[in-house]
């Protein structure tokens, strides 16, 4: 089916709407911002580097995979660009919308995936993520209406390769809250773009989502040698992974006992297979 039969308002209005192909680029990811709450993602398409929504509408979706399925995820009504500030990383203009989640196909958000390909213009055409909906409408198709609205999974402890701008996007989120809370584990940060690594563990009060959360706040989490690194870079450059869990009941000394050289447990065996003393962000 055709999605301007889904929402006729398309076909009516298509010369008054922007479509947003909203893809994941660097450190940000459109659907995991999404995934968190949809003010959350208003705030982040309001962020334009180019005056993109110069139409009354907005028609939203986040790409779910390469394959050419978008996630529905609103359409907003602009009322123009409310102010221009810097971005004081790049130094760049940054436009900043005022926009608002209109009522038409509220009751889809989340739910609808629609089909569409990028790519069928030209491979040029498929870098463009915001297009006019006329050139796409009578190319989107409705491939899924979901019983519920789309939630956010956890991949599974041996599965977890995320950025810390997706951590903390995530971090809050009672999915992952209940999966890191009180879970013992040895973790990996790695600096993406040096591949310095530092290996950590989490035990005691709130697991790996005390020791996570402290990344999100400070950066750093108290350590030595990444406390000397720059937070905005940290934020770009910093992926998280988990190594290693363990039972709630296994004792601490397990993952962290020393001798007096300073090694032993199963932190400090991650530490020499890793050379992460030697090459990397661990101090000791």
């Amino acid at each position: 089916m055709k999605l301007q039969k889904l929402l006729p308002f398309l076909a009516k209005n298509q010369n008054e709407f922007k479509v947003h192909c909203a893809t994941p680029n660097g450190e940000n990811n459109p659907l995991s911002i999404w995934l968190s709450g949809q003010d959350n993602f208003t705030k982040d398409q309001n962020i334009q580097t180019k005056k993109n929504f110069e139409r009354k509408y907005i028609l939203s979706f986040c790409e779910i995979n390469k394959n050419g399925e978008w996630l529905f995820v609103g359409i907003y009504e602009s009322f123009g660009v409310k102010e221009i500030i810097k971005d004081k990383n790049t130094g760049k203009e940054l436009n900043i919308y005022d926009t608002r989640l209109t009522k038409e196909g509220k009751e889809f958000i989340g739910k609808l995936v629609v089909g569409f390909d990028l790519k069928e213009e030209s491979p040029s055409a498929a870098r463009q993520r915001y297009r006019y909906l006329e050139s796409l409408l009578d190319k989107m198709e409705v491939l899924e209406l979901k019983r519920e609205v789309l939630k956010r999974e956890f991949p599974g402890y041996d599965k977890v390769n995320i950025s810390w701008k997706d951590l903390e996007n995530v971090i809050e989120d009672d999915v992952w809250i209940n999966v890191l809370k009180n879970q013992k584990a040895i973790y990996l940060i790695v600096d993406c773009k040096t591949g310095k690594q530092y290996v950590g563990a989490a035990y005691g009060g709130d697991g790996l989502l005390g020791r996570w959360r402290d990344y999100i706040k400070t950066g750093h989490g108290g350590n030595k040698y990444l406390k000397e690194l720059d937070f905005e870079y940290i934020k770009k450059n910093f992926k998280y992974t988990i190594l290693e869990t363990f039972n709630s009941n296994v004792d601490d000394k397990i993952i962290i006992g020393e001798n007096k050289d300073g090694e032993g447990g199963r932190e400090g065996f991650w530490k020499d297979v890793l050379l992460s003393r030697k090459f990397g962000y661990n101090a000791n």
